[in-house]
């Protein structure tokens, strides 16, 4: 079984001039990617400046909407503790300037002091650059904007921090579609580069194996992405009660992406052993089978992010190709450097099985001795 597959043939239509200018497609995947983040800003900023108006009697609550609007964001992380973190930020500076206005009033100089002691103060709390930045902007707003009672904007600035995390909580976003959306994205970019690595071993192609190699080295960061994610789902699937059931499922997604995290750092090590032999214009078409097969079993374990009936046939497609990754039995009479690239494929083989839920022993098993 090769497991390899060619590019397609073809060109792909690029929209310029004014059809490009105006296409509506990609704001539109914005929004539709934003729809829970917009409806968990404007239920908290809604609900808390109703609560401090009508529970708490301020008439002009700033505050408990901005904090909510800031901490929430539309940003893809939005699990509790960030949200939190920004929250504190907000009210460091929000406690800070109310301080310094007892102490001092408004005015210039005193505007200068509160924002210089709230960037102080902040980056002495935390390393996190927008939890300054989120604390000078309140400190601002209090010692721009006038308050007959000392730290009435402060118990604005609670209420709308209470809202965010109860929102983060009872409207969660749903972590299941972006950490599948990255999952998908990781995979496919892996399939590419070893689609890649298979062509140029099989035809004897230096450059097109220099090309695999640049994608393997861009792997990295969607393996970040994804780990972002699946953090952020899960923090927020730990105190959400209508997202409970899925925790399960981000935790398998989770053990398959460290994983695949090893496996991407392994498929580089490959790239480049395939990049140095193909200097001799040699074409190698097992090891560019091999790698081909390798690449049909990441795609099954690709399948099974949303059909788990997938992750079984995925590692008996692996074990199957691990079972053969002895050097001199697949290469006999090869060259060290030949045996060298097959014995690369070996922890690329072991992580891939790990991937399918195989504990690492038994995966570790699953390749011949040398």
């Amino acid at each position: 079984m090769s497991g390899s597959r060619e590019p397609a043939t073809g060109t792909t239509v690029i929209p310029t001039g004014w059809r490009a200018r105006i296409d509506p497609r990609p704001g539109l995947v914005r929004v539709y990617g934003s729809t829970n983040a917009i409806l968990q800003i404007v239920i908290a900023a809604t609900g808390a400046y109703l609560f401090a108006t009508g529970v708490l009697g301020h008439t002009a609550p700033l505050l408990a909407a901005t904090v909510t609007v800031s901490s929430l964001g539309l940003v893809r992380d939005a699990r509790p503790r960030r949200v939190l973190e920004t929250v504190l930020g907000m009210l460091v500076g929000i406690l800070v300037a109310e301080l310094l206005l007892l102490v001092a009033g408004s005015g210039w100089w005193q505007l200068a002091i509160a924002l210089a002691a709230t960037l102080a103060v902040a980056r002495f709390l935390s390393d996190q650059a927008s939890f300054a930045i989120a604390a000078a902007i309140q400190s601002l707003i209090v010692m721009i904007i006038p308050a007959n009672t000392p730290f009435l904007r402060l118990a604005d600035g609670l209420v709308g921090g209470v809202a965010a995390l109860l929102v983060t909580a009872l409207v969660p976003r749903n972590p299941s579609r972006a950490a599948a959306r990255d999952g998908a994205a990781l995979f496919a970019r892996f399939d590419g580069a070893a689609s890649t690595l298979a062509q140029a071993l099989r035809r004897a192609d230096r450059i097109r194996g220099a090309r695999g190699l640049e994608k393997a080295r861009a792997l990295q960061p969607l393996v970040d992405q994804w780990r972002s994610s699946l953090e952020s789902g899960l923090s927020i699937a730990r105190i959400s009660p209508f997202l409970r059931r899925q925790r399960s499922e981000l935790e398998r997604e989770e053990r398959i992406r460290q994983s695949m995290d090893l496996a991407t750092r392994n498929l580089r090590v490959v790239a480049r052993r395939a990049v140095y032999l193909l200097d001799d214009g040699v074409s190698r078409p097992v090891a560019a089978d091999v790698i081909g097969e390798l690449a049909q079993g990441a795609r099954l374990i690709a399948d099974s992010l949303h059909d788990i009936s997938q992750e079984p046939i995925a590692r008996e497609v692996l074990r199957a190709v691990a079972g053969r990754l002895e050097p001199s039995d697949l290469l006999p009479g090869a060259s060290l450097g030949d045996h060298n690239l097959i014995a690369a494929l070996r922890p690329l083989a072991v992580d891939l099985l790990t991937a399918t839920g195989m504990p690492a022993a038994e995966a570790r098993a699953s390749v011949p001795r040398i």
